[in-house]
Formats: C-alpha cells, sequence, structure tokens
C-alpha cells in the first residue's frame, strides 16, 4: 500500500463510508463538558449529520478504519477482489483526527467501520481501541458509534458497548439464501448471535443501571442494523417480515435500508441496475407503520402487490387504505385511536391533536384540513361534522385522484 497522507486517507475512507446508512444518533446519552473536565458534547447543533429525537442535528464524522478487507462478498465495494485504490488509519490517527475536528467545532461525534484486516479480531481490537482511547485517555464525551464484527470474539465486541453509544451489527442481506449466495463467508446464525449477545448485555448495563448509580452506561443508544435491498432476489414483503422478526427478537432501536448501488468491476451474479431509491423510501415508510402506527408485518405486507412488492406510486398506508376499503370512513369524532392511525394522510402529531381537540367540540373537515398537509388526501377515508365522502370513499379512480402528480423541474425555470 502506497504511503499516503492524512488528507488523501481521509477522502478514500470517508467516500468509502457513505454506502453505510446506519450512523443515526437517536437515543444516545446526554453529556457535556460543563465543569472544565472532559472535551466534547452530545448538545447543540453542530460530518454526516444524524438527528437526535428532539429534532438537533448531531454531525459525525463517518469513516472507516480501512476500507481493505479479507472477505471478498459480491456487492461490496471494499472486497477483496475489488479494484480500488485502498488506505488505512491508524487509531491513533483516528482519534486526532476526530478531536482535531471537534475542537474546529466540523463534528459532535465518530460513526466508525472498518473493513476486515488480518483477522475480525485484530479488526475489532484497532475499533475498540480508537473508543477507548477517546473516552479514557482524552475523556472525550461526544457521540459515538461503533461498527461491530460479529464473527469477532465475543468479548470484544462486548467491549464495544462499554465505550459506544449506540452498536451496529449488519445482518446484510434480508434473506439466507441470499447471503449464502452473495457473502458465503458470512454466517446468519452468527450474526443473530452476536445481537443477541449485544441484547442481552444492553439489559444487563440497563439494570446495572438502576441499582448502581456509579454503574457505567452500557451502549445507551442501543443496537442497529441494516439491509441491503435490491442486491439479491428478496421481495419487500420478506424485507418487512425480517425487520419486524429482527425488531421483536434483539430490541433493535432501528433497522436501516441500504438500496444496492452497482459498484466497478461488479460480479455477474449482480443486477445489472440499482433498485429505484423509491423502494428504499417506501420501506422506510412501512417500517414507521410497524413502528409507530399500530401495524402488524402481515398488514403492511398486504399492501403490497401479488409480487410481493410494495407500490412506487403511493405510500404503503394509502395502499392498504385502498385494498381495504370496507374499513373506511372513520368517524374523526368517535373512532379510537387505532384506527385513526390508519387514515392516509394523518400522521401521529395529528392524530394526537385530534383526540386532544375533540374533548372540547365536534370538528369538522376545515378543522382536520389544520392539521394535515393535504386534506384531499384524508377525505375520502373519514367523517366529521358537516362531511360524509357518500361514494368518493368506493370511486375506481380513488387511487389515480389520490397519488401524487409527478412534475418535470426545469433547471432554468424563473
Amino acid at each position: 500500500m502506497a504511503q499516503l497522507d492524512t488528507r488523501e486517507k481521509l477522502a478514500i475512507l470517508a467516500d468509502a463510508a457513505k454506502y453505510d446508512a446506519s450512523c443515526a444518533s437517536s437515543g444516545t446519552a446526554k453529556r457535556d463538558s460543563s465543569g472544565g473536565k472532559g472535551i466534547g458534547s452530545t448538545e447543540g447543533m453542530g460530518i454526516c449529520h444524524a438527528y437526535a429525537p428532539d429534532g438537533r442535528c448531531i454531525s459525525l464524522l463517518k469513516i472507516l478504519l480501512t476500507n481493505s478487507c479479507i472477505f471478498d462478498c459480491h456487492y461490496c465495494i471494499n472486497r477483496k477482489s475489488s479494484n480500488v485504490r485502498r488506505a488505512r488509519f491508524t487509531a491513533e490517527e483516528v482519534v486526532r483526527l476526530t478531536l482535531a475536528f471537534y475542537k474546529r467545532n466540523y463534528i459532535e461525534g465518530l460513526f466508525l467501520s472498518s473493513g476486515i484486516i488480518r483477522s475480525s479480531n485484530y479488526t475489532m481490537e484497532q475499533i475498540v481501541e480508537v473508543a477507548r482511547s477517546l473516552r479514557e485517555d482524552y475523556d472525550f464525551r461526544g457521540y459515538i458509534h461503533l461498527k461491530t464484527i460479529p464473527d469477532a470474539d465475543p468479548e470484544l465486541v462486548h467491549k464495544a458497548g462499554l465505550y459506544a453509544d449506540r452498536v451496529s451489527i449488519n445482518v446484510e442481506l434480508p434473506t439466507e439464501r441470499g447471503l449464502k449466495r452473495l457473502a458465503p463467508e458470512k454466517d446468519g446464525a452468527r450474526i443473530e448471535g452476536a445481537m443477541k449477545g449485544m441484547k442481552g448485555a444492553i439489559e444487563e448495563g440497563k439494570d446495572a443501571k438502576q441499582r448502581f448509580k456509579s454503574a457505567p452506561s452500557y451502549a445507551p443508544a442501543g443496537q442497529s442494523t441494516q439491509m441491503i435491498v435490491g442486491a439479491d432476489s428478496a421481495n419487500d414483503g420478506e424485507i418487512i417480515q425480517k425487520a419486524s422478526l429482527l425488531y421483536d427478537r434483539f430490541a433493535l432501536r432501528r433497522v436501516y435500508y441500504s438500496a444496492f448501488s452497482p459498484i466497478p468491476d461488479a460480479s455477474a451474479v449482480l443486477p445489472l441496475q440499482r433498485p429505484p431509491l423509491m423502494r428504499e423510501h417506501r420501506l422506510y415508510q412501512s417500517d414507521w407503520l410497524m413502528r409507530f402506527y399500530g401495524f402488524k408485518p402481515a398488514e403492511v405486507v398486504e399492501a403490497a402487490d401479488e409480487t410481493g412488492m410494495l407500490p412506487l406510486d403511493i405510500d404503503p398506508k394509502l395502499a392498504w387504505a385502498l385494498k381495504f376499503r370496507e374499513h373506511f370512513p372513520v368517524d374523526i369524532n368517535r373512532a379510537p385511536k387505532e384506527m385513526l392511525l390508519r387514515i392516509p394522510g394523518l400522521g401521529v402529531k395529528a392524530v394526537t391533536r385530534i383526540l386532544a381537540s375533540r374533548r372540547w367540540r365536534r370538528l369538522g373537515l376545515d378543522d382536520v384540513a389544520r392539521l394535515t398537509v393535504s386534506v384531499a388526501k384524508v377525505r375520502p377515508f373519514i367523517t366529521a361534522e358537516g362531511w360524509r365522502p357518500t361514494l368518493l370513499t368506493d370511486r375506481a379512480d380513488l387511487r389515480q385522484r389520490l397519488k401524487p402528480k409527478t412534475e418535470q423541474l426545469e433547471l432554468f425555470a424563473a
């Protein structure tokens, strides 16, 4: 490997990290350097931007320790057989970079992943050493997210949670057949075993924290994972079912979806074209339906077509409502929260406000219009004071009327 300066390494390894979607920083504990002790903070406004639950923007230095790898996963641009320029940071270099970027107010935390060099254990040791040095040698109190290696020794993976706010263990692909075909060196059972171990460690950490105030926090922002969409033959229904299973088994904070991107010198087993980015967006919407809107995985899958794919022209909530019109219209003034959340066009905040407002007066269509972006999407599915959709709910062309209009943007428009 040619000798590269820090700037060249950063250009290569920051670009290589862009394929990792799971870098949100929601759920971290609040820490600061008040009192003149320590350095860094997880609060305030801040090269990757993530958002906390209260809407704060948190800027992260998002890099790989190295883009060299001993594995040869077909879908990965950093695979062993890939013809890309390689670079590698030492643990000390990553620590210096993080501190230098923080002191210049560029970042508030670090997202660190890596290709596998020498062995899984060696690489995991280097990743943990970065976090250990930041926390113990420099008392860094900013956000740290570590991507762990499931093939590494469980004790090393466990150490990551002692220093990181969040850890990620990627399942890579939604199906076992896809993993065997595209990443034969990786073991689905071992990946899930590492996730199970991390779940247990996080629960033990929470229990210890409740019993002893002096107990250290263990991965306070939990664990997450990522699935690549479109590299294998898995349909949206299979992806949704897999995500639900991961949430239930391992108490994940998030499942991230990353649309497959064609890579240079790609293997013949990979698709020639990337999936539509809208497919990734629809999967995130379906994820929201399960997490915040009370939909069961099987119900979300019912919104898909006969091939198991979610429609791209409309969101999955609207697709479900159009498919099961017998549940509508819903009385906005009397329906329980569970049914209000199923009305297309109404979000969680709007439903909360409706429930609060209708305690004092009966709501009309104008009242609903003030709570949503587009009342036209809501009208066919509700009844309100002075409003009945009559035959609107059963119109054969309702889908065409409600789906977003596509507009050609003009580069030089006034």
